[in-house]
């Protein structure tokens, strides 16, 4: 939807804002569904590919024209990122404990700031960095007593996850391109393989709409506005609203489950959003110089 009345980089914020509030949804609603890894991981990627197609064919007969895709070699090498990205996050979520994967996955942005530096040349303005470490001290704060030992896969490929996803946000910072759908239609990539983990045995999920509404619509939405947001901000800014699952995941976990988070997770919440929210604030009021 265009947003004529805002700057490119408010849409950024506002995009992102959105995109790192629905993904707060994921953890929630994959153990709502009380499934086993490959179901879970398959019908959630299906239901991800058939809402987009379906929006894809909406938006043919309404416009007359397909929307761009997957533009060019970007396109495909981001969207192999993503897709790689969300398998490891599975994975992550079903072999450690929440709170590892949450700490760890937040070093997203830092990836971010490293690649855009490398690839880029996109030195991190001094107030992201100043906000990343802001962010890594409230991150460290919830997870200080919840860090569990003995879960060296699980905690890999939460590693793997963060470092795979700032790649495919730098890739999409780097082409410039229309990216918004890459990630969905990325999602083919998990749901072949989840499908071919299944097929001898069949799905095991208890409550199947939870994750159906995971993947038809809150993916959907977080995958298009992050993946749009590199167009209008740099890497590290966008990986900064991923941190708003570290954020709002315990806390949805306490709303659902009644899982009352630690007083150290409501501290360190408390300064992740304050960092969010001060270098939002300080970047839309053009007091950081953005990158070309």
């Amino acid at each position: 939807m265009p947003l004529p009345h805002l700057s490119d980089h408010r849409k950024g914020l506002l995009l992102t804002a959105i995109g790192g509030l629905a993904l707060s949804m994921d953890i929630p609603l994959v153990r709502l569904a009380d499934g086993d890894i490959w179901s879970i991981l398959s019908v959630r990627s299906v239901a991800t590919v058939v809402a987009t197609l379906v929006i894809l064919i909406a938006m043919r007969l309404f416009s007359g024209r397909w929307p761009l895709l997957v533009p060019g070699r970007p396109g495909l090498l981001a969207g192999l990122l993503y897709g790689l990205s969300s398998v490891t996050f599975v994975l992550a979520v079903f072999n450690t404990a929440t709170a590892n994967v949450v700490f760890i996955v937040a070093f997203n942005p830092m990836f971010g700031a490293l690649l855009s530096w490398l690839f880029l040349k996109e030195k991190p303005q001094p107030v992201t960095l100043i906000a990343m470490l802001f962010m890594v001290f409230g991150v460290g704060l919830i997870v200080r007593e919840g860090l569990s030992s003995g879960h060296v896969f699980g905690d890999a490929m939460a590693l793997l996850s963060a470092l795979v996803l700032a790649a495919a946000i730098t890739v999409g910072r780097a082409s410039r391109r229309e990216m918004g759908f890459v990630p969905l239609l990325a999602a083919i990539l998990p749901a072949v393989l989840g499908l071919a983990q299944i097929l001898p045995s069949g799905l095991s999920i208890a409550h199947p709409g939870w994750i159906v509404f995971n993947g038809a619509i809150i993916m959907p939405v977080a995958f298009w506005c992050l993946a749009t947001g590199p167009r209008y901000l740099s890497a590290p800014e966008v990986g900064m609203f991923y941190l708003l699952e570290t954020v709002l995941a315990p806390i949805w976990v306490w709303l659902i489950f009644a899982e009352t988070p630690a007083t150290m997770t409501l501290v360190g919440g408390a300064i992740l959003v304050a960092a969010i929210a001060a270098h939002s604030v300080w970047m839309a009021n053009g007091k950081g110089a953005q990158p070309a």
